[in-house]
């Protein structure tokens, strides 16, 4: 019996103990055929990308990395002037300004402004400098703002003149290069039509000429009114960063596009480049590269309770305008190439990346859409999809950086931020990174067609109510100077042409 149990276990052993014999038919159960070569990985092998696949893969990865670096670059200028707190109270104008030592030229242009310019010279002649002059600059065919200036210059007849200008076509740097020719300062101011000017600020940039030994000293200037729209809050923060952090890095660099108004410059430099260029859209950015090219030194300084407060354009249309003409100036310059002139390698890579960002981004904009249906209907390969998805990392910390910049602009200006104002912040993020390939975009296409005719940014009025006090330092000149007033006195009385 026993041998009879044991050749029975055996013979119901067997098949386990010989997996390699033919003794059963068909299929294993639970294992499958497979057709795959043996010795390779168990995959079919892929298949070729056709052409289109290779023009779009090379598209979506071309996207993914500018928008990385452009994230990138972004992030580390925006936090520039916060690296240290040294690094942020140097960025600042000096707490015990010192006395008086230039005369200013302070150059208004306006077109078409009657509702804004009146008030703003009024403003600007309550400056308690002990010496210096106003020159509105309005246009003959201009009959409702030359008779706003005129009554300007009226209530202030020795601090404002008037200059008509007669030129054609109009611009901003010919009404400029005009009324230079009757500036007596030996510094030259430029503001707009529509700027609320600290009353003390001529003081604290007369301060800075004479600390630094500039050629230029560039102010702070901030958009007011983020509550008017959902563009006007992202456009607030964009002035905030720039002029809080970003120019200051420009100026470390010794490259720095200049802004269009609070910027001072020394009579001697303007006389040097023949004042602006009267051809160019955007002649702050074009003055600036050429100075920088020439080694001039440059600026700035912020402090929150000295900047010059401005709105936002009152319609998503005429900010498009605006942002296309800055950015077809730019082109402008770059095509110029006075930036070729710089004297280091890392400032002309500067310059080169700036003056181009129109086309980086008029790029990417053309090649945003085309990645999104890409997305959406073509099965992209693994490793493209996750090349897709690095900006996102960077573009969050952007995000999370404009989301604590909202609410120190909230701190330092005096105005609630309200939880909605986060959420049109959010919700605003991707909209309006769109417009801003779609300005570029319509900027290359006009600069491509030779349309360079200026686009004027209207203005209404809304960041002008009652102003806040700003958080800042306590400034040592006071209005009721009676050094002040004497010295002001003394000043010869203007005149109108």
């Amino acid at each position: 019996m026993t041998t009879t149990l044991s050749a029975a276990l055996a013979t119901a052993a067997a098949p386990l103990l010989q997996p390699g014999s033919p003794a059963t038919s068909g299929t294993v159960p639970n294992r499958g055929t497979t057709n795959a070569p043996t010795g390779g990985s168990g995959q079919l092998p892929q298949a070729a990308w056709s052409l289109g696949e290779w023009l779009g893969y090379s598209a979506l990865v071309a996207v993914s990395v500018l928008l990385t670096l452009v994230a990138l670059s972004t992030l580390w200028w925006m936090l520039h002037a916060w690296r240290s707190r040294d690094a942020l109270k140097a960025t600042r104008f000096s707490e015990t300004p010192r006395p008086a030592a230039h005369r200013f030229t302070l150059l208004v242009p306006g077109r078409h402004e009657q509702d804004v310019m009146g008030q703003t010279l009024d403003m600007l002649a309550t400056q308690d400098h002990p010496d210096f002059e106003i020159i509105a600059i309005v246009g003959e065919d201009d009959p409702e703002t030359d008779a706003v200036v005129r009554a300007a210059a009226a209530r202030h007849p020795e601090l404002i003149r008037v200059v008509v200008d007669d030129t054609a076509p109009k611009n901003k740097p010919k009404a400029m290069n005009l009324a230079l020719q009757y500036a007596t300062g030996d510094i030259v101011g430029v503001f707009d039509a529509e700027d609320e000017v600290y009353p003390h600020l001529l003081t604290l940039v007369d301060s800075r000429f004479q600390e630094t030994g500039a050629d230029v000293v560039q102010g702070g200037v901030q958009l007011m009114n983020f509550k008017s729209s959902w563009w006007s809050l992202r456009n607030v923060l964009e002035y905030y960063f720039w002029f809080r952090s970003r120019l200051h890095f420009h100026a470390e660099s010794k490259f720095i596009p200049l802004g269009g108004n609070t910027v001072f410059v020394t009579r001697e430099r303007l006389e040097w480049s023949n004042g602006w260029d009267a051809h160019c859209l955007a002649e702050d950015c074009e003055l600036g590269v050429r100075l920088s090219a020439d080694n001039a030194k440059v600026v700035v300084a912020y402090s929150p309770e000295a900047v010059t407060r401005e709105e936002t354009p009152p319609t998503f249309a005429s900010l498009l305008k605006q942002r296309t003409r800055w950015n077809q100036g730019f082109l402008q310059v770059l095509g110029k190439g006075e930036w070729k002139k710089l004297p280091t390698r890392k400032q002309r890579f500067f310059a080169r990346y700036l003056l181009t960002m129109p086309f980086i981004q008029a790029a990417t904009g053309l090649l945003i859409p085309l990645s999104v249906l890409m997305i959406a209907f073509v099965k992209v390969p693994t490793s493209i999809a996750l090349i897709s998805f690095i900006p996102l990392a960077p573009t969050l910390m952007l995000l999370a950086v404009e989301i604590v910049g909202l609410g120190e602009f909230g701190r330092l200006y005096k105005e609630k931020v309200r939880i909605r104002d986060y959420v049109k912040l959010v919700l605003g993020l991707i909209p309006y990174q769109v417009f801003l390939a779609a300005a570029a975009v319509r900027a290359v296409v006009r600069h491509v067609q030779g349309q360079n005719g200026w686009e004027k940014t209207e203005h209404t009025g809304q960041h002008r109510t009652p102003a806040p006090e700003v958080v800042g330092f306590a400034n040592a000149v006071t209005e009721d100077d009676p050094q002040s007033v004497d010295a002001r006195e003394l000043q010869t009385t203007g005149g109108t042409r």
